[in-house]
């Protein structure tokens, strides 16, 4: 995207809304397309924070990955963000094809070595549908390692990350203080977002009721449909108080701080919820404290079986 158009939508937007003095913006990039030239750019557009999609430090992993820079382009493009932003952030996937805790380990403080005050590490997931999924059902994603492998490379990502002062806040991403990323917050704490753009989805309350959005997801219908004076929005949709409930703990939970119980309101007075909260809590994964509901270090390592139980 050039910067000439990130300038653009930022203006159309503040013609729009009110911008916080502190605002956050922004801006996703790829370390093949991220120069010094360019990250100044897009900071005389607006943007004020990056984040950098390394995924490895490792070229062969990069390319398992499907990805297209190398080590160096990575390491570059950190270093060019952080000259160029106040503030900056990259991404590393675990548990991969071949990785051993050693390796990993060594890879984690290698990244950690390049100074970011915030970074995102998740461990690769492999989904129906998609390209990685497709070859893992063909038998090709090979040396993935095992639920125990992958526990241990969880515990040595929190254990080395808070060693240099980036704990983490949610399960998966890590910052100092007062560096944790603004609008995945607003996700985690459920509250409104808009969605705008081919593919996006938004929650909204509109007249005491969220709703969920979604954008048409083809670039050229979504086009066409706010050409003809449309929003693009393909559905609008009033979410129930169950839903609303259940997307409150499955993104509360992810936070490190948890969620405040009296935020979930009548769900959990129901005898079968506050069953599986107790037990949750006497198994050692959950905590309540200060009337906020929280995932214990235990718990946040298997917390999609924490949350199943916490649905049923």
């Amino acid at each position: 995207m050039p910067a000439e158009l990130v300038g653009g939508i930022l203006a159309a937007a503040r013609d729009e809304f009110v911008f916080a003095n502190d605002i956050e913006v922004t801006l996703e990039a790829n370390p093949s397309s991220s120069d010094v030239r360019r990250f100044d750019e897009f900071r005389s557009a607006g943007v004020n924070r990056a984040s950098v999609g390394v995924q490895a430090l490792d070229d062969d992993a990069l390319r398992l990955l499907g990805r297209t820079h190398s080590v160096l382009d990575a390491i570059n493009a950190v270093r060019n963000a952080a000259s160029i932003f106040p503030r900056c952030s990259f991404d590393l996937i675990c548990a991969r094809q071949h990785q051993s805790l050693n390796s990993w380990s060594e890879e984690l403080h290698r990244a950690l070595d390049l100074g970011a005050k915030h970074m995102s590490l998740y461990q690769l997931t492999v989904e129906p549908g998609t390209v990685f999924g497709d070859r893992y059902a063909r038998g090709q994603l090979r040396g993935l390692p095992d639920e125990n492998l992958s526990a241990d490379m969880y515990a040595l990502t929190q254990e080395v990350t808070a060693q240099y002062g980036l704990s983490a806040y949610e399960v998966s991403n890590h910052a100092s203080h007062g560096e944790e990323c603004r609008h995945n917050l607003i996700y985690w704490n459920s509250e409104d977002w808009i969605g705008i753009g081919p593919g996006a989805h938004g929650r909204m309350t509109i007249e005491n009721r969220r709703h969920a959005t979604v954008h048409y997801s083809k670039p050229a219908k979504w086009l066409d449909a706010v050409g003809s004076g449309g929003t693009g929005e393909e559905s609008r949709t009033p979410l129930s108080t169950e839903e609303t409930v259940e997307e409150r703990l499955f993104m509360g939970l992810r936070l490190t701080n948890g969620i405040a119980l009296d935020d979930l309101g009548e769900a959990f007075a129901e005898t079968t919820r506050r069953k599986a909260l107790s037990d949750m809590i006497d198994s050692g994964h959950l905590m309540l404290s200060a009337g906020r509901i929280q995932a214990t270090a235990s718990g946040r390592m298997v917390l999609n079986a924490v949350l199943r139980r916490l649905l049923a």
